[in-house]
């Protein structure tokens, strides 16, 4: 039984071990195959010196400590990110344009190490590199920037991890995030609300008021009311209702939203000899592009006075204003379109006649001060 078991181990050392004869010499070369048809080999005059390199290469693979079968001892971050922007960027538009310059950024800063070189600590440095980056209007990086930083290179390394197998860890996850200024997610009050409409209103651009008003009346995102085109909207779903359709939404589900009163009107005025493919709210220097409202945002937040208040607060003011309405947390997250209810439509739906109640309510509310009478500038 020794012998036998003596005899299956040498048969198991030589395995992979070929004989080669030269003119003058012997040797043995090693070769032992991976997953994936990845090789290594070499050659030794000895047989004793093969065998002892085999079985110390098949220990290291075994207790991976051989650092050539680790695929991020061969690629950089620069190949992987682009690998990504090639493969898996093509398959999410919604945000496809802020990710690459993400992963460019990235991709410029740290691009050349080898994956097994990035560690926790080299992307922390380059997240407190952000952090103290100025932006182009002078002030610093706000830390959401900085966190979609860093989100985008999460995602980068996570397909690494699960489908290319390129590191077994994603890094981003040992790191510590910015905190976000509470400040930002505040809601105005009922007086900073007021100045806040009043300055758009008087604003040199032609769509900040209506933009900002379906913002507040609709809870839509800046992004959804910008690429609006007429094809989306209609606005004569009654006599005192129309309907904005949102196929293509952040989260991917499709929902609908009420316009009554004076959003109904103010539209409905800008529908005048449109296109039905023309965008709501067009670049007045490009109209195939949506307007940039920025700047006049900007000026109107300083003109009313209003600080540490961003465009997506307006969502967080119309959910506050929505829950002194509804108590029903379902019908306002409808209405938000919140990725976290289960209520995934295969098709654009009208609302239930309880969100009709609820949508009314709310925008009669918050343009309560608003009267048509006041607004000429606007229609102008």
């Amino acid at each position: 039984m020794e012998q036998r078991e003596s005899l299956n181990r040498a048969d198991n050392d030589l395995k992979g071990i070929t004989m080669r004869t030269h003119k003058h010499c012997q040797s043995y070369r090693v070769r032992i195959r991976m997953k994936g048809g990845q090789y290594f080999d070499r050659s030794f005059k000895s047989k004793t010196l093969a065998k002892k390199w085999k079985r110390d290469m098949e220990s290291a693979i075994e207790h991976d400590r051989y650092e050539f079968t680790n695929p991020a001892t061969k690629h950089t971050l620069a190949e992987l990110i682009d690998l990504y922007i090639e493969r898996v960027l093509p398959s999410k538009p919604k945000n496809a344009k802020n990710t690459r310059r993400h992963l460019i950024w990235w991709r410029r800063e740290i691009g050349h190490l080898l994956l097994s070189q990035i560690r926790p600590s080299v992307i922390a440095e380059k997240r407190d590199d952000l952090l103290a980056g100025f932006v182009r209007n002078g002030k610093l990086r706000s830390s959401s920037t900085v966190i979609r930083y860093l989100s985008s290179l999460s995602h980068v390394f996570s397909k690494a991890v699960k489908e290319w197998e390129w590191v077994r860890e994603n890094p981003v996850f040992k790191i510590e995030k910015p905190k976000q200024l509470q400040g930002r997610r505040r809601v105005l009050d009922e007086a900073e609300q007021k100045s806040l409409l009043k300055a758009c209103e008087e604003s040199g651009s032609r769509d900040l008021f209506l933009i900002v008003a379906m913002a507040l009346g609709t809870g839509m995102r800046k992004g959804e009311i910008i690429s609006l085109r007429w094809k989306n909207l209609n606005l004569h779903l009654a006599a005192e209702k129309g309907i904005i359709f949102l196929e293509n939404t952040k989260n991917g589900k499709p929902r609908s939203i009420l316009v009554t009163g004076l959003l109904l009107n103010f539209l409905r005025e800008r529908r005048a000899n449109q296109r039905d493919d023309a965008l709501v709210f067009p670049s007045p220097n490009c109209p195939s592009r949506p307007v940039d409202i920025r700047s006049a945002w900007e000026c109107a937040l300083k003109k009313a006075g209003i600080e540490g208040f961003v465009f997506h607060g307006l969502r967080h003011q119309t959910a506050s204003y929505a829950a002194t309405i509804e108590d029903n947390p379902l019908v306002i997250g409808e209405l938000l379109g919140h990725e976290t209810l289960q209520m995934t439509k295969h098709y654009v739906h009208l609302p239930s006649s309880h969100m009709h109640a609820m949508v009314e309510t709310l925008q009669t509310k918050i343009f309560q001060n608003y009267r048509e009478g006041e607004n000429e500038q606007l229609r102008k």
